[in-house]
């Protein structure tokens, strides 16, 4: 009898650590460090600024966006262009990822999605890049 409560003893003990164990090393891999993204606070308004500039692409909102692109970027393009970038379509969204670049100058990877008949989905795969035009104010400098 006392041999029987040994093994299952040792029996608990080895579930328990195989239980435990994975969990606490899956933990500790996916534990966030300084090296997964850049220190640079300007980092966090250029994601900032890229979210709302891409609402506005979703919502149709000509102005707010326009106010977020820079004078670089408004004066190189069409005027009908950008109006239309904002204007087409409805029930539009997008998908914004980790991005990447150097202090004042971030591109962040985007999907926008807009809808392709009433069951399917158009994906256009681009990228954004922001410029901090000063005192943590960032400004599109590419359009998706």
């Amino acid at each position: 009898m006392t041999n029987s409560l040994n093994v299952k003893i040792h029996f608990a003990a080895c579930l328990i650590l195989l239980t435990v164990f994975p969990t606490a090393v899956r933990a500790r891999s996916h534990s966030h460090s300084a090296e997964d993204g850049p220190l640079d606070p300007g980092y966090v308004f250029a994601l900032a600024a890229a979210n709302h500039f891409l609402h506005a692409w979703q919502t149709g909102d000509l102005e707010n966006g326009m106010v977020l692109l820079s004078d670089g970027l408004r004066h190189s393009q069409n005027a009908d262009k950008v109006e239309q970038f904002f204007s087409s379509g409805k029930d539009r969204a997008f998908e914004i990822t980790r991005g990447h670049g150097h202090q004042g100058r971030y591109s962040f990877p985007v999907v926008m999605v807009t809808p392709r008949g009433s069951s399917h989905v158009k994906r256009k795969f681009s990228d954004i890049v922001l410029v901090e035009t000063g005192k943590n104010d960032w400004v599109v400098d590419k359009l998706p």
